[in-house]
């Protein structure tokens, strides 16, 4: 089966995560995707390990064509790739591709049906549109620190830049939305996605308890605000688990299940706020039931009464875990160097579609003098 975008070329201005991240799940929905990179390439293959990892993650498969757009040449160079393609996307500084004629203003007043989506820490509409703005800053303002980390510590981001990728899916879902407008009407459109949005969209239930509360959400570790148990960390005798049993129904299978009813009686647990303000001692007798066994009879036997529970894992624990093998999750790249490593692929699953494997990440400029990218 064709896969979905087959026939469907982008061109990729992108330095680090958010706009190589989206194209890389184009490419990966067959997508022609040909990086643009600077004479000293994306950004991130110059930092370290950090930059590398994300490389190899969000390059597979691409092409990578260097051009100093600086140099008349070479922005004539992008402009029959750009005319021979469906999507632009781009996360280079504020005005920075307007400023070399390559703005959304300039291409799209040439190809009506092209998609331009550009990629920015912080609205162009606001004051901070020509801030610096990465995944930290993203993750800062948008109030997502402020409710990470334990009730008592220090704001704490979250632990990979979450920022980045969510506005990589948001930055998908408009290249979607606009290739099928295009399809309907035959104009294409331009789109602009901030790392700022995308960070406060992913909280949209707390917003939701923020209303509903009457207070605005706050640092509570790893159990949630309102309700316990719930994301609640218990130690097993060889491991650590979550539990989450906070309905009415549930809590009473938790109980019956530790062999302690009793507490269904105790005013200390008898509703969600109690046992929200005795968290301590909600834990306490929950882990003294479960401390004895070992990590994968506790989830057995917890998913065998309805209650949710999941073990916390490390990087190598999931990529050994039956689950993942089973989805598909992962797939094989192919570094520059010839290595091979395992990597993500699509985050969900489409008949005809399979996980495009042994793909390979290109070395700065592979492609620059490939005559097939170099017309339209």
């Amino acid at each position: 089966m064709t896969t979905p975008l087959a026939g469907i070329r982008v061109v990729e201005f992108g330095h680090y995560i958010a706009a190589p991240a989206a194209t890389q799940l184009l490419c990966d929905l067959g997508a022609d995707v040909v990086k643009i990179e600077p004479p000293d390439g994306d950004q991130a293959r110059g930092i370290g390990a950090y930059g590398e990892g994300i490389v190899l993650a969000f390059n597979r498969g691409k092409r990578s064509v260097v051009l100093d757009l600086k140099q008349e040449a070479d922005r004539e160079t992008a402009l029959r790739l750009i005319a021979g393609a469906d999507v632009v996307v781009q996360n280079l500084r504020a005005g920075a591709l307007a400023r070399l004629g390559l703005g959304p203003d300039d291409l799209r007043a040439a190809h009506p049906r092209l998609v331009f989506v550009s990629v920015s820490g912080f609205s162009s509409a606001g004051p901070s549109a020509h801030r610096p703005g990465l995944d930290i800053a993203a993750q800062a303002e948008s109030g997502l620190m402020s409710i990470n980390g334990e009730q008592d510590g220090d704001p704490l981001r979250v632990g990979f830049p979450i920022a980045d990728v969510a506005a990589s899916y948001a930055v998908v879902q408009a290249v979607l939305a606009a290739l099928l407008r295009r399809e309907r009407t035959g104009e294409g459109g331009v789109a602009e996605v901030s790392l700022l949005d995308a960070a406060i969209h992913l909280q949209s239930a707390m917003w939701g308890e923020w209303h509903a509360a009457g207070q605005e959400p706050r640092r509570k570790g790893n159990g949630q605000a309102t309700v316990a148990p719930a994301a609640d960390l218990v130690h097993t005798s060889d491991g650590t688990i979550v539990v989450s049993a906070y309905t009415p129904e549930h809590f009473a299978r938790l109980c019956r299940f530790i062999d302690k009813p009793w507490m269904l009686d105790d005013p200390r647990f008898a509703d969600n706020p109690s046992r929200v303000a005795n968290r301590k001692a909600l834990l306490a007798e929950i882990s003294q039931a479960l401390g004895a066994l070992s990590t994968e009879n506790c989830l057995a036997l917890l998913a065998e009464h309805g209650i949710v529970a999941a073990e916390v894992r490390t990087y190598r624990d999931v990529a050994a875990a039956a689950d993942v093998h089973a989805s598909g999750i992962l797939t094989t790249g192919i570094g520059p160097d010839g290595e091979r490593y395992a990597v993500p692929s699509l985050p969900f699953a489409l008949d005809g579609v399979a996980p495009a494997a042994d793909r390979a990440v290109p070395r700065t400029g592979a492609d620059s003098e490939a005559p097939a990218w170099r017309e339209p």
